[in-house]
């Protein structure tokens, strides 16, 4: 293709109803019935297959009524960390092809194409087609590409032959492209905002694409101007292939009944603990700031937060201060019925400065435990390590003490 088609390649690759398509791949006696997965206390479908679509079934229709629909269905509860764990498995694949990697969802993500064709001596034709056979062929779930010279073009175009499809559009096929295509299908552009545009005679997205900047500012602000520039070839909004610094990382729940008993609730604040610390370990995070709190028996909360000595993801400093924010949280005589512990101030372990009396240097062996830690729980399963007082919450019959800093293989 001629170098004025292309001044820009990125691919949008998309799951194709992906919690579905995963217990589809779990559950291959599955394929060809509807299928929905349900939210946490299977009230109402949070994600349905194509053929559940085809029925009637949509995101938050109760259960009930979506049996009455599909007899014949498959209603499953979520499973949320087998998931994640086929979407790291999706990422992976995407990394072989490209360096540059954006993860937009636990679904979706894209690629910067720029120079891959001469890589792999494949059009983007050829290299979407490679994409989706892989992920076929090594998890059993379908996703759709979509090639164009800017995110949102790209991200438009894998919508376009759902599912398990590729679309490639070129600079000089985007007209064409634009002309089939509503003003509301453009990424950002809900219904009102549709409507306002169309009372305005912009119905289409190539009218969008073409209509005059200053009416489009004035319709949608910036965030229109960034969609016209997109919309028109010109790549504004950038791959990100670093996900953004969150600004705040939790592991809470609810006890399931209301214990007085100090043990107890010391047992669940420290296996939150050991799962905040294995995720910031994971994400190569530091925290500079701890919030613990408890949920008494009337649903009250109360609250405590602790400044750290520096930042960390240590199990040992970590475990250290939730121990002391609950000697100061716990009233005895009290019933509590749940807990949590939250993780701010977060930084990337990369960017952090190192002490000046070297303490960071000690929390590294901390850090190399975990991450043994984690590696044995991913290929065991589970908490095959975990700490103490987590046996505690299993099975109370073994008589475990109570020790934070302790670790025991199951």
């Amino acid at each position: 293709m001629p170098v004025a088609d292309w001044p820009n390649a990125i691919a949008h690759v998309d799951c194709d109803a992906f919690y579905a398509s995963c217990e589809a791949a779990r559950h291959p006696e599955l394929r060809g019935r509807p299928i929905c997965v349900l939210s946490n206390h299977d009230a109402m479908v949070v994600a349905r297959s194509y053929d559940a679509r085809v029925l009637g079934i949509r995101t938050g229709t109760p259960v009930w009524e979506a049996r009455r629909l599909a007899p014949h269905g498959a209603f499953l509860s979520p499973d949320f960390r087998y998931y994640g764990q086929l979407s790291a498995q999706l990422f992976s694949i995407l990394r072989r092809y490209s360096p540059v990697v954006e993860v937009y969802s636990i679904d979706e993500g894209f690629i910067d194409f720029n120079g891959i064709r001469l890589l792999w001596h494949q059009s983007y034709e050829e290299l979407a087609d490679a994409i989706r056979h892989a992920v076929w062929q090594e998890l059993g779930i379908t996703v759709s590409v979509g090639v164009s010279v800017s995110r949102t073009l790209a991200k438009m175009a894998s919508e376009c032959r759902k599912p398990d499809g590729t679309t490639v559009v070129s600079f000089t096929g985007i007209s064409a492209f634009l002309a089939a295509l509503a003003v509301v299908d453009i990424p950002g552009i809900g219904r009102n905002r549709a409507a306002l545009l169309c009372n305005r005679g912009i119905g289409t997205a190539l009218q969008f694409a073409r209509a005059d900047e200053a009416l489009i500012q004035q319709l949608l602000g910036r965030h229109g101007q960034l969609l016209q520039h997109e919309l028109r070839g010109r790549a504004v909004l950038k791959l990100e292939s670093e996900p953004p610094l969150p600004k705040s990382m939790a592991k809470t729940a609810s006890m399931g009944h209301a214990s007085d008993k100090r043990r107890i609730i010391a047992a669940y604040l420290g296996y939150h603990a050991l799962r905040l610390v294995a995720d910031l370990v994971a994400k190569q995070l530091l925290a500079s700031r701890l919030y613990l709190f408890l949920t008494l028996e009337s649903f009250e909360r109360r609250g405590l937060a602790l400044h750290l000595d520096l930042p960390t993801n240590s199990l040992k400093r970590i475990n250290a201060a939730v121990h002391q924010a609950f000697a100061e949280l716990f009233v005895a005589g009290e019933a509590y019925r749940g807990c949590g512990v939250v993780a701010t101030g977060l930084q990337r372990e990369r960017q952090a400065q190192p002490d000046l009396f070297g303490l960071m240097r000690g929390d590294l062996r901390q850090q190399q435990l975990m991450l043994t830690v984690n590696a044995i729980n991913r290929r065991f399963g589970g908490q095959a390590i975990s700490t103490a007082q987590v046996r505690r919450i299993r099975g109370r019959r073994a008589g475990l003490r109570f020790c934070y800093p302790l670790l025991v293989a199951r």
